[in-house]
């Protein structure tokens, strides 16, 4: 297995329900936002990174073929398996120690969030790192914070800043799991008992893209 950051699995298997209609005959990804797909918004902020793979499950034609046109490895989920079960179905394909997980549900102004990632990314001392931002700059999101960073760059769970849907993961920790189906959320409890889930503060703003309320929130904060 390659120890190498370059690659990258967006999670595109959901049913997008908190989407309404906007997803009765498209996935979530194929939502548009400022005239592209969120999709699109999701590859500008993992810039640079060549290797792409996504799950399918939700009426998967289109964006398939779609994704194929950007050069993506596309792995069907006959059932939904979760982010933690999805990315360990996908692992045989993907053949990395460490990765970018991805969620398509998002807008970004400022630096490109899985360069500016990559560079806090120490694989000596971290099994995980959540790029996180502060609640003030978080755009249409409605939750009270996820988790608070120490000093020393671990997280604990808390009311402190938001995730925003991209870390780096080491795979071991993925694939020691015994279940098919489970969140990625019960690697990060793992990760937390062992103090090796950091977290990387984003400088720049991020929009929650996930309720048809908040595409002219992003849309703006996109223009401006």
């Amino acid at each position: 297995m390659r120890h190498c950051l370059d690659t990258v699995m967006f999670f595109c298997a959901g049913r997008g329900t908190r989407m309404g209609t906007l997803t009765q005959h498209q996935p979530k990804p194929m939502v548009n936002v400022a005239g592209r797909p969120l999709i699109d918004h999701a590859m500008d902020a993992m810039e640079g990174v060549e290797r792409r793979f996504a799950n399918l499950h939700y009426l998967p034609n289109t964006l398939e073929k779609y994704l194929s046109l950007a050069r993506f490895e596309t792995i069907f989920e006959q059932d939904l398996l979760e982010t933690g079960g999805g990315l360990k179905h996908a692992l045989p394909r993907i053949n990395r120690s460490e990765i970018f997980t991805m969620n398509t549900d998002s807008a970004w102004s400022g630096p490109k969030p899985a360069q500016w990632l990559a560079q806090h990314w120490q694989p000596d001392i971290m099994d995980g790192l959540l790029l996180l931002v502060p609640k003030v700059r978080a755009i249409g999101h409605k939750g009270i914070g996820d988790f608070i960073t120490r000093q020393d760059g671990t997280v604990v769970r808390g009311a402190g800043d938001i995730y925003c849907g991209l870390q780096i993961i080491k795979t071991q920790y993925i694939q020691q799991r015994p279940e098919t189906h489970f969140s990625l959320n019960l690697v990060w409890e793992d990760l937390l008992a062992r103090g090796t889930l950091f977290g990387a503060p984003y400088p720049g703003q991020w929009c929650d893209v996930g309720y048809p309320d908040a595409i002219p929130l992003a849309e703006t904060m996109l223009e401006a």
